[in-house]
């Protein structure tokens, strides 16, 4: 009875598709990344990287610390460091949902909105490394990002299919889930295909991106997704609220996203287990017009 909340990270459901999946021949199962405490998969690489930070003195209570996010990360740095005492400022794009800005205030962190979109807040943030001494996780370029990821999320997938996946979809964003993901279940089963998400050109789905070649994360590493998917923005929207109504589960439109190509691939498939990332929780989009 001695947990505390970040003992709480992790190990999240995985439930079968019961409606949006009618191939017979193939189980699609979705793990609920929303039931971490932060409401996100961001809080597995959130804890990874403060910890790793403190752990190698890179940072102290006294560190003057900023990260640019489109939200998720965000909430999930806001949330733990708040438990470490530290303090944080994050830059979003000025485009967020309130939900997202007033949920990192609550924990504590500074907010600053930035009119360039996620390109513009990840430049005011290098400038205020170089600057005034900040310092950034830069989660697009820290290896405790996807590390993150081979510690939990793939082993979590490998134990609760009893190693019988056989494709992971993922939607990418920095990359870091589909890139610890995996690096795990490939030393598993290097059969295993590992399905990245993109958007269609031009299409914007929060969280998931298709990245200039000079804002590629740099933990990207192409070998590591067999397939990519592209889907809209339109099929991201229509999926989401299909997941609600069809499924019982409000996630954010990158989720949406994922299971919009997850579906495809099941109507490709003669047979498989196919697990595809829920990444967050809806309720932080309810004042968009996601849900209208």
């Amino acid at each position: 009875m001695n947990k505390t909340l970040i003992d709480q990270i992790g190990n999240t459901p995985i439930v079968k598709s019961i409606a949006l999946n009618t191939n017979p021949n193939v189980s699609l199962y979705f793990k609920l990344e929303g039931n971490n405490p932060g409401g996100s998969v961001k809080d597995r690489a959130a804890y990874n990287m403060i910890k790793s930070a403190l752990d190698s003195k890179k940072i102290d209570k006294s560190s003057k610390l900023i990260e640019a996010t489109s939200g998720n990360t965000g909430i999930a740095l806001a949330m733990i460091a708040s438990i470490f005492k530290l303090n944080i400022e994050l830059v979003m794009p000025d485009t967020a949902t309130k939900e997202r800005v007033q949920t990192m205030r609550a924990y504590g962190a500074t907010v600053t909105l930035h009119p360039d979109g996620i390109e513009g807040a990840r430049d005011y943030a290098v400038a205020k490394v170089e600057d005034e001494a900040y310092f950034s996780f830069n989660q697009f370029a820290n290896e405790d990002n996807w590390k993150a990821h081979y510690k939990t999320t793939g082993p979590e997938i490998w134990r609760d299919t009893n190693g019988t996946i056989t494709h992971f979809v993922s939607s990418m964003g920095t990359t870091g889930t589909i890139m610890g993901t995996s690096t795990y279940l490939k030393e598993q089963n290097s059969e295993i295909k590992i399905v990245g998400v993109q958007p269609t050109d031009g299409s914007k789905i929060p969280g998931i991106r298709k990245w200039p070649l000079e804002y590629l994360p740099k933990i990207f590493d192409a070998s590591k997704v067999d397939q990519t998917i592209e889907v809209s923005k339109d099929e991201a929207i229509e999926m989401t609220r299909r997941l609600a109504k069809e499924e019982g589960i409000l996630a954010g439109m990158s989720s949406g996203g994922a299971t919009a190509a997850a579906l495809k691939l099941v109507n490709e498939l003669e047979s498989g287990i196919v697990v595809c990332i829920i990444c967050d929780r809806g309720d932080r989009y309810l004042s968009s017009d996601l849900f209208e």
